[in-house]
């Protein structure tokens, strides 16, 4: 199968005017979304009230939707649940990871792991009281930290601020062979790049669905448990859908069969109706050829920035190999320079403390939408357009 990007950007709904480089924060609409949706709505919860739980297989939904997310991240099938948040889906992962390896008390992770995912861990080890430690160390300096004291190595694949990605298959056997077990957030890395949680062993692996894969604002997040624990791996959110018999409404928990046991509390339905149609686009494009597209779109932006605007510093790995779908720029006003960008119809995003940061998803971005990108870039910079209060107040949400 060849991808046709020419065909799926006109399966998405795009601001007229817009250049959105912002699909790894928040991916745009699918427009079969809308009518997946609204029959949704109007159809099965409008007639079927709450017999749709049967007959409209709402509740089959976490599974059936993993599977068909499941290869985009190289799963076997039956491996993959979706529902709850990625902050729940990474306390679930670690809880359980950490109950496999009793003996062990260290969670190695790095400075480039996203926020929630060290909130998580830290709660965690509060709640346990066992004495487990997070070890923080630079991305550069996981592998040399893979000791045989470590339990669990928990790393985002591609780092949120500057694409920055590591190798996960070196790290998971380094970790295997040091005895501990992994945990892979994959946020930015679904959708934006060949992913083989099944061929590089990982053990467990978390992600969201609202980024590349275009499920829409609050879509719900999918966990991965390699076939060799799932059914020895102990939630520690026992939720009720993740009963043996969820409605023998039994007062004692019994974890449910393999995957479903990670389910936890009643699963999204609309947001899941959402998440079908995006799935249907995948179902039509390889991953192989998303990442060529996506490394051409950077090379050709990142090589247009530079040339344009020399104040930026890029803060992304120049190595295509060595980041995600991607780019960021260092600039002191990074926040202000953004806004600008946007107030001229070219969407990214600011990350403290001075990241510009556009993302580059082939399905709906092309190389014109690139040369539009570096013009405006250019002369917000070149001008100093971002020089001007307005864009200097930042927002609730940067």
């Amino acid at each position: 199968m060849t991808s046709d990007f020419a065909e799926t950007k006109k399966l998405f709904h795009l601001p007229e005017g817009v250049t959105y480089l912002d699909g790894n924060s928040l991916g745009p609409l699918p427009k079969a979304a809308l009518a997946r949706m609204e029959r949704c709505m109007a159809q099965k919860w409008g007639e079927m009230v709450i017999t749709g739980w049967n007959r409209a297989g709402w509740m089959a939904q976490p599974s059936a939707l993993g599977d068909r997310l499941g290869w985009l991240i190289g799963a076997q099938p039956g491996h993959v649940v979706l529902g709850d948040t990625l902050s729940i889906k990474v306390y679930q992962a670690l809880a359980a990871a950490l109950d496999l390896v009793p003996d062990r008390r260290v969670i190695l992770t790095d400075s480039g792991n996203f926020p929630t995912d060290i909130y998580m861990a830290e709660g965690l080890i509060k709640m346990l009281g066992r004495g487990h430690e997070l070890r923080v160390v630079a991305p550069e300096d996981v592998a040399d930290n893979v000791t045989d004291d470590v339990a669990v190595l928990m790393l985002t694949e591609v780092d949120y601020r500057t694409g920055r990605k590591h190798d996960m298959a070196a790290l998971t056997k380094a970790a295997h062979e040091a005895g501990a077990l992994t945990l892979w957030d994959l946020a930015h890395s679904a959708g934006a790049l060949p992913v083989d949680v099944a061929g590089c062993g990982a053990d467990f692996a978390v992600g969201c669905t609202y980024k590349y894969l275009n499920a829409g604002p609050g879509a719900p997040a999918f966990i991965y448990v390699a076939p060799r624990h799932i059914d020895s791996c102990k939630p520690a959110l026992s939720g009720w859908l993740g009963h043996e018999a969820p409605f023998a409404f039994d007062l004692d928990y019994r974890p449910g069969t393999g995957i479903e046991r990670m389910r936890v509390g009643t699963p999204p339905v609309l947001q899941m109706a959402a998440l079908d149609a995006a799935l249907d686009i995948w179902d039509e494009v390889d991953m192989q050829d998303v990442r060529r597209a996506s490394i051409a779109l950077t090379e050709q932006f990142i090589a247009g920035v530079e040339a344009a605007c020399p104040m930026l510093t890029l803060a992304s790995p120049r190595d295509a190999d060595g980041r995600g779908s991607q780019v960021s720029f260092r600039f002191a006003e990074g926040y202000a320079a953004m806004q600008a960008c946007i107030a001229r119809n070219v969407i990214g995003d600011f990350r403290a403390p001075d990241i510009m940061r556009f993302g580059f998803t082939p399905l709906f971005i092309d190389a014109a939408d690139v040369d539009k990108a570096i013009a405006v870039i250019a002369d917000v910079m070149t001008n100093r357009l971002w020089d001007d209060q307005t864009y200097k107040t930042k927002a609730a949400v940067t």
